[in-house]
């Protein structure tokens, strides 16, 4: 079995993971929603389609 201070040595693991996902996720997020805007600036405002 498992003692507590054994699984409570890991939450600086388990916290790390998350914040680089988190990271990875809002780095990625940021540079498809730059690219989508400097993408819609070279179109001509009669072939931009907005949803």
């Amino acid at each position: 079995m498992i003692g507590l201070s054994a699984v409570s040595n890991h939450w600086p693991f388990i916290i790390g993971a998350w914040a680089v996902t988190a990271a990875a996720v809002g780095g990625y997020a940021g540079s498809v929603l730059r690219r989508g805007r400097r993408l819609s600036r070279q179109l001509p405002p009669e072939e931009r389609r907005w949803m």
